[in-house]
């Protein structure tokens, strides 16, 4: 029976337990002691020993013990390994989620047909058919179509996207409702969707301090354990022979570093996965651990707290007509311009019965003039407007906030209308200042708008430190006395204007909208438009730094416990391994609370608001 366990045995020790002796290998190669050389060493000896003893015909085998012991570790390190894949899901999700073909259209086709292609072969220019539930394979614009788009995989935002003809859309987004043609614009590394992947890849490549800190405690843990190993193995020769081995071996496996190793990576990796579920993506590894710590949160304030783009916030009629008529007459003014302040108009007559204009003549920086239905009109600024009505400026223009972009529609007859226009307050900035202010966090407002500007937005959000007319090195200067006082500051910002502020604070946050250079000054990216959202984070960070507290707490008790208890010969080899499965199957399992937390806290996103939130912002 002891030959047959011998031979029952062998495939374990040369095949099953082949990565603990690979891995201890490597580490000894690379003059370092990994967590994986106590196993190698426990396994090698028992089996040495019980071989010798079967050859021999003297003393005990554990051939048993052996096996029992491999499947446990290798079956812990199985479910190890599901839990970091679950946490990690997000991010192979989205390596997986770009389409292998995609319809182009043939060009000079008529009419249109398109063939199948691989969709690397694609390039910018070329236009694709994307059917309902199709995936969108390359970045680009809609040129025909209407539907609805699913970017959740990639923003987080659970709401369909409304695409028409000229809205940009994300390659990976889904097509929900009806058949689009799309130009392509972006393709392979140059992708939304292959960027975000880069940044997953940046931060899974960084460790926080805290990471740090543990594996540099595991390393030197395993070489104390080994010397005391050895220590154990005289005195147990000397004590009782018979037992020493058996004593050594229980010594190094129950104490094996695998649940110090894991405490904080598992942690991590759940957290990230969690919050790009959320919208939230983080670049690098130190993000997290830093968020938690925050005390000062610093917002710019255009593209930020506001979405950086002028919307219509008030008609004033001045000739009898109504304000649908009037929007009507300056939307026909306004139709092939691209200036914000047209958008804007376009947009607040979109339901409108569209006007013809006629002899169209743009001046830059002041308006547009133009023939409609027989009539010279005039759509500006009131100077410019007042050039063909002869007349004196509007009485009204002295009621309007000084805040406020004024856009005067005149004609030969007088004025017509006046617009007032303004930043739009992005969705749920009143509520995430509530939040964080009461987490303990100081909120403070820094632009490099106007300061009376400024200071209506912080009184309109309720945030008590404003600063206005700030450029790059005035922000700068803020934020360091900022931490010459001992704060720890997130900084959340989107423009080229941001990004030596973004880089100087313990903590960066970058709008999704932003430009390329503030995401690669950013720590963190926010992906959707939900600025609520962060709130979510602070509470993950807060949550993954008192989680892995937790875990280190528990290592270093485990191993308080039981490395005694071996030394004293009251643990058996078997039951080591046991131990040092559940230790580290019980530091897992904790750092994956944080997937059902991130699931509560996404719940406590902002509350939808009933309209928009307009601000009177120049």
């Amino acid at each position: 029976m002891r030959w047959a366990s011998l031979t029952l045995t062998v495939p374990v020790i040369l095949w099953s337990a082949g990565p603990f002796f690979m891995n201890a290998w490597r580490g000894f190669c690379a003059h370092r002691v990994g967590m994986d050389a106590p196993v190698a060493l426990g396994i090698a000896i028992a089996f040495a020993a019980s071989a010798w003893a079967t050859v021999s015909g003297r003393g005990e085998v554990y051939f048993d013990s052996i096996t029992m012991f491999v499947f446990l570790l290798l079956g812990a390190r199985y479910l190890e390994a599901m839990a970091r894949a679950k946490a990690a899901e997000s991010q192979q999700r989205l390596v997986r989620h770009t389409p292998a073909v995609a319809d182009r259209l043939v060009p000079g086709a008529d009419p249109a047909v398109t063939e199948r292609i691989a969709a690397v072969r694609l390039a910018p220019g070329d236009l694709v058919q994307v059917a309902p539930g199709g995936i969108i394979p390359a970045d680009g614009t809609v040129t025909a179509g209407s539907s609805a788009a699913d970017e959740s995989l990639l923003t987080g935002e659970a709401r369909p996207a409304v695409k028409r003809a000229g809205d940009a859309v994300i390659g990976g987004s889904v097509n929900l409702a009806s058949p689009l043609t799309v130009q392509v614009k972006r393709v392979g590394p140059e992708t939304v969707l292959a960027g975000i992947v880069r940044l997953m890849d940046r931060a899974q490549a960084s460790k926080p301090r805290i990471a740090q800190v543990a594996d540099r405690v595991a390393q030197w843990f395993v070489a104390v354990l080994v010397a005391v190993a050895l220590g154990t193995a005289l005195a147990w020769y000397w004590i009782d022979p018979s037992r020493a081995l058996w004593v050594t071996v229980a010594v190094l496996v129950v104490s094996c570093p695998c649940a110090l190793s894991l405490a904080t990576p598992a942690v991590l990796a759940a957290a990230t996965g969690t919050l790009h579920r959320l919208g939230i993506l983080i670049t690098r590894g130190h993000a997290l651990e830093t968020l938690g710590r925050t005390t000062h949160v610093v917002f710019d304030k255009t593209g930020t707290l506001t979405e950086g783009r002028p919307a219509l916030i008030g008609v004033i009629p001045l000739h009898g007509q109504s304000r649908d008529e009037c929007l009507a007459l300056a939307a026909a003014l306004e139709r092939g311009s691209e200036h914000p302040v047209a958008r804007a108009l376009l947009s607040a007559a979109a339901d409108l019965a569209p006007l013809a204009a006629s002899e169209i003549s743009n001046q830059p920086g002041q308006g547009i003039e133009a023939l409609v239905n027989c009539r010279r009109v005039r759509i500006g600024s009131p100077a410019f407007a007042s050039g063909i009505a002869r007349r004196p400026l509007p009485e009204e223009l002295k009621f309007t906030a000084d805040e406020v972009t004024v856009v005067a529609l005149a004609d030969e007859q007088g004025y017509i209308a006046l617009f007032t226009l303004g930043d739009v307050l992005r969705a749920g900035a009143r509520w995430l200042v509530r939040e964080l202010e009461a987490r303990g966090k100081i909120v403070c407002l820094l632009s490099g708008d106007r300061r009376s500007t400024v200071a209506h937005l912080a009184r309109e959000l309720g945030i008590g430190t404003a600063v206005g007319e700030a450029g790059p090195e005035a922000k700068l200067a803020f934020v360091r006395g900022l931490q010459a006082r001992g704060a720890v500051v997130a900084m959340v910002g989107d423009g080229i204007n941001d990004a030596p502020v973004l880089a100087q604070a313990q903590v960066s946050i970058a709008m999704g909208g932003g430009t390329d250079v503030a995401h690669a000054s950013a720590d963190m990216v926010l992906l959707a438009d939900d600025l609520g959202r962060l709130s979510a984070a602070f509470d993950v960070a807060r949550d993954a730094m008192r989680i892995i507290r937790q875990n280190l707490a528990w290592a270093a008790a485990y191993n308080a416990v039981a490395i005694p208890l071996a030394v004293a010969g009251w643990i058996t080899p078997l039951i080591a391994g046991v131990g040092m499965a559940a230790s580290s199957l019980a530091v897992v399992m904790n750092a994956l609370r944080l997937q059902a937390a991130g699931t509560r806290h996404g719940s406590r996103s902002a509350p939808r608001e009933t309209g928009r939130q307009l601000l009177t912002v120049r």
